[in-house]
């Protein structure tokens, strides 16, 4: 359909419903400055495609009470991908970034594109089937890759760990299979900063999320906003190399990189290598866990190498928050006690003296939250908003009822 109201004048009247508070045209229209006429038509559209609901009356002041009006965020779905080297999780969630399902499967990113997007399409209408709806109620989805991507066309650059990938059109393999809703791609580190930001600590501005798994990499949020550099390679922690660390080869061609040194992989073949079997993040997880002593204090030394490039970051982006995630996390206390033990003792007191650094509490859930959020973002924007416009919304599933997304065990 089309609407009275351009696009751009009718993003930040969602803007202020957004927050939940039940407004008046009126309120609506002294906030943002236009006559009540005009917000009067603004409201009008913004209930025609399903974005706002009648929310009763306010209270009465003499008089006949005023009709006041909320947003509607079950109109619309947006789903989020995070695909990793071995799995793809998949959420479906409404606009205010509830979880309608989630599925989680095994999957190896070096088979192509192909194959692994044709399971992200299979996963989404899975998803939207058991909840009722369709592919015409998506207004965007959101995807992280585990390795570069131009964010300004959504292809991957080069990626690592992801033969076959490179240039690959993952939006226009996406778009169309999925009713033709935005498809937003980015680094997953990117998207898990996003994720953990939005839903956990939406009021720190300046947060450095770092994903310690058999990668190690780091999303950067400034001034509320992710941070992604000139090219795109902004937190890009993996290859830095570890202030006085063991040259060990890494896959980039160069020495003594952080993942080299810190990463999952290097502490299983360190642990190997001593006698103590491990060959993935989760076996060595598994170890600290049983209270192995080897493992305990393989992943602590770990954490010293993270924390020693931590501390340049801290000085020089001076953040609020540093908040650890990815599968070596999973360890827990050992992991978190060798990164504040460099992090805290390094830089200067004024950049640490109200530093947190604490474990994800968004978990595995993490990337997905934050690529459900991007695709929220762009839907309600201007640009968003402009192709919403043109598709009207379905009835909502009778008695559907969206649970908050929250970390949930793969």
């Amino acid at each position: 359909m089309t609407t009275a109201s351009a696009p751009e004048e009718l993003a930040p009247v969602l803007r202020l419903l957004r927050d939940g508070s039940p407004r008046t045209r009126a309120e609506l229209a002294r906030i943002t400055g236009v006559s009540r006429s005009t917000m009067a038509t603004r409201i009008d559209d913004l209930l025609a495609l399903g974005l706002a609901r009648p929310a009763g009356d306010a209270a009465s002041t003499g008089g006949r009470p005023a009709a006041t009006f909320s947003w509607a965020p079950d109109a619309r779905l947006v789903a989020g991908v995070d695909l990793g080297a071995t799995h793809a999780r998949v959420l479906l969630a409404d606009l205010a970034v509830r979880s309608l399902g989630q599925r989680v499967v095994p999957l190896c990113i070096s088979e192509g594109p192909q194959p692994v997007l044709d399971r992200v399409v299979a996963l989404v209408h899975e998803l939207l089937a058991a909840a009722g709806r369709g592919a015409s109620d998506l207004v965007g989805v959101g995807v992280g890759l585990p390795g570069p991507v131009d964010h300004a066309t959504g292809r991957p650059t080069k990626p690592p760990i992801m033969p076959g990938w490179d240039g690959a059109d993952v939006v226009g393999a996406l778009l169309p299979r999925l009713g033709g809703a935005p498809v937003i791609v980015d680094n997953d580190v990117n998207l898990m900063a996003l994720g953990e930001h939005a839903t956990a600590l939406p009021d720190v501005g300046h947060l450095l999320y770092v994903k310690v798994a058999t990668g190690i990499g780091s999303g950067i949020i400034a001034e509320g906003r992710i941070h992604r550099g000139a090219q795109g390679s902004a937190g890009d922690l993996g290859h830095v190399a570890v202030p006085g660390g063991d040259p060990e080869p890494c896959s980039c061609g160069n020495t003594g990189c952080l993942e080299a040194v810190a990463g999952a992989g290097a502490v299983a073949r360190r642990l190997t290598a001593a006698g103590v079997e491990a060959r993935t993040a989760a076996d060595v997880v598994e170890l600290v866990r049983h209270g192995d002593r080897r493992a305990a204090a393989a992943v602590r030394e770990a954490g010293r190498a993270v924390g020693a490039v931590l501390a340049g970051c801290v000085s020089i982006l001076n953040p609020s928050a540093i908040v650890i995630g990815g599968s070596l996390s999973g360890a827990g206390e050992h992991l978190m006690a060798g990164i504040r033990e460099v992090v805290y003792a390094r830089p200067l007191p004024l950049a640490t003296q109200h530093l947190r650094v604490l474990p994800s509490s968004t978990g595995p859930l993490a990337g997905v939250l934050g690529g459900a959020c991007a695709a929220v973002d762009h839907a309600l924007s201007a640009p968003g908003l402009f192709t919403l416009r043109d598709t009207p919304p379905a009835p909502a599933a009778a008695g559907l009822r969206p649970e908050p997304a929250r970390p949930v065990p793969a």
